[in-house]
């Protein structure tokens, strides 16, 4: 893994790679029928890892695409983190079994801080915490309920129970190619020692150096290698 993170986003719903607007889900555009086909093309164009979500997962609370997820892996070999609908040990230990490199928490890590410390001490660089903030509030359910925390004193509550990578999102950016935002990614990496990767907003090859130059760990980018406005293979 290098030390800055460049990870291609793959969405799926339905068996599809899809992007959202803002985590709308009546604001779908389906850009792939094979998840595992545009990561070869990830690949290709020089990715070494790549970021995945079962967003019918989020919605159902549990994992639905796990097995195109685990032949993403399987087929490609790339440095593979996934996310959606896990809110179980189990859940967690089935990815990792897979040759997942690293669970993301999202919902579950709102609603059980257990789980979060339980997982964090038996698989320490292998979890992470996803923070969706909206409002500066933190969004769970797959981004359809906004819970009354605020996103930056949850990102030092989940620190301290030792997660290493927490992967924070502006859904108010996300989808929308406005840029990111730059002053809440610094505000987060100056507040806690995990490691940040950036997600939302990424519309311009530039916005990957002013996110690198925020501190952060690495940058998620979705809609913006798919609608070409970022050239992937210039970020390598």
């Amino acid at each position: 893994m290098k030390e800055f993170q460049i990870l291609p986003a793959i969405d799926m719903i339905d068996g599809q790679c899809v992007r959202l607007i803002q985590g709308d889900y009546g604001k779908k555009t389906v850009f792939a029928p094979d998840p595992v086909a545009k990561a070869k093309e990830f690949q290709a164009l020089g990715a070494d890892s790549i970021h995945l979500v079962d967003l019918d997962g989020a919605k159902a609370g549990y994992p639905v695409n796990h097995d195109i997820v685990k032949r993403v892996k399987k087929e490609t070999g790339l440095f593979a983190e996934v996310g959606g609908g896990i809110r179980k040990m189990e859940e967690i230990e089935m990815y990792l079994e897979a040759g997942l490199d690293r669970v993301i928490l999202g919902t579950s890590a709102v609603r059980n801080r257990k789980l979060v410390e339980e997982a964090a001490k038996k698989y320490g660089k292998n979890i992470a915490v996803g923070i969706d903030a909206k409002d500066g509030m933190v969004a769970i359910e797959g981004w359809e309920e906004k819970s009354n925390l605020n996103a930056l004193d949850f990102a030092k509550t989940i620190a301290d129970l030792g997660v290493a990578t927490i992967i924070y999102t502006d859904i108010s950016r996300d989808g929308m190619l406005m840029g990111p935002n730059l002053k809440a990614m610094k505000d987060i990496v100056s507040a806690v020692p995990s490691r940040v990767i950036a997600s939302g907003g990424v519309t311009k090859e530039s916005d990957v150096e002013d996110l690198k130059n925020t501190g952060v760990g690495g940058v998620i980018i979705g809609k913006a290698i798919y609608t070409g406005d970022v050239k992937l293979e210039n970020l390598f």
